[in-house]
């Protein structure tokens, strides 16, 4: 069956490899679809999660499929139950992201299934959707970390699927004040068609003239700042950090979900004057479902802009790469 796996820096493949072999605790799951993103462009550049390993890296962690085996001492699926697979942790192994599996495959074996690693997707919901569950989870989560309270203005700073999954979190939530900023028309209309305020393009338009203009302005000691109390950057750019802690008002929260490799200068001086709380957000919610829920909830469909047949591998990582006028790039399996 096919596999793709990073066999090291800007070496990526999709190779031919031996189907499953599970154990009693195992399923195997029929990928249909598997999302993919920067973190997974990160990894092909690098050779690996943090560099090359002595065995190729298997890709893929935002999947969803149809249980297509049960070992005989699982007890928490059925074949033809429709799942999501949670790429899982330290504890049980990283789908994707350094285990020995990965999701962009047919045929995904995933161990310790009865440890919360499969969940259900409902009956009305396609495959297709349910593998942006991961994303969205992570969104979601970074949403959480900051802390948006009833009446706030927000800015989402990045219109990637995790800047759109905190767009859609939070306008979910009755946030009705969220703003969303990227350089990308397309991104900022997927924005808008979520419910946020107004997307703005700050390649044209002042920032935080806008935001005070949306969201008012609060007092500081060197002038008023936008009164905008939650931030979530979802870039990469190093520069937006500092922009934030440099505009944001006395207060404000700022969660940090963009990948970030190379240390960032920060003022600690406008950190401290200022009261800021800033905080990191990987992974997911405590309850993975939410997700799901919200999907179930929600047409989000728009979001997954690109699905391109695993033959075609090169392709979406192609679009990917690109990444201005797309929203969620997807690998489909044909069965």
């Amino acid at each position: 069956m096919l596999q793709v796996r990073v066999h090291g820096p800007d070496d990526v493949r999709v190779d031919d490899v031996p189907e499953p072999d599970p154990g009693p605790d195992d399923v195997v799951v029929r990928v249909a679809a598997c999302g993919i993103c920067g973190s997974d462009l990160s990894y092909i550049r690098l050779g690996g999660v943090a560099g090359p390993g002595p065995e190729p890296m298997c890709l893929g962690h935002e999947m969803a499929g149809t249980v297509a085996w049960v070992g005989e001492r699982v007890t928490s699926a059925r074949p033809g139950d429709r799942v999501v697979v949670h790429p899982g942790n330290d504890e049980l192994g990283r789908i994707g992201n350094g285990g020995a599996q990965g999701g962009l495959t047919p045929q995904l074996l995933v161990t310790h299934a009865d440890r919360g690693r499969l969940h259900a997707v409902p009956d009305a919901m396609p495959l297709d959707v349910a593998a942006f569950a991961e994303p969205l989870a992570v969104g979601m989560h970074a949403a959480d970390q900051a802390d948006v309270r009833p009446g706030d203005g927000v800015c989402v700073l990045g219109c990637g699927p995790i800047g759109l999954a905190a767009i859609a979190t939070l306008v979910d939530r009755g946030h009705e004040r969220v703003v969303a900023v990227d350089l990308d028309a397309t991104r900022r209309d997927l924005a808008t068609g979520l419910g946020a305020q107004a997307a703005i393009d700050p390649a044209s338009d002042d920032l935080w003239a806008a935001l005070a203009d949306l969201h008012g302005t609060a007092p500081f000691m060197f002038g008023p700042t936008p009164a905008t109390a939650a931030f979530v950057e979802a870039t990469g750019a190093d520069r937006v950090i500092g922009d934030v802690i440099d505009h944001a008002r006395v207060g404000a929260r700022l969660a940090v979900v963009a990948l970030h490799y190379a240390p960032v200068p920060t003022s600690f001086l406008m950190i401290l004057m200022k009261e800021l709380t800033i905080r990191g957000s990987i992974e997911y919610p405590p309850r993975f479902d939410d997700a799901i829920d919200l999907l179930a909830r929600r047409d989000l469909s728009a979001l997954l802009t690109h699905r391109l047949p695993l033959g075609r591998f090169g392709d979406a990582l192609d679009v990917l790469r690109d990444a201005g006028d797309c929203g969620k790039v997807l690998v489909t399996m044909q069965h």
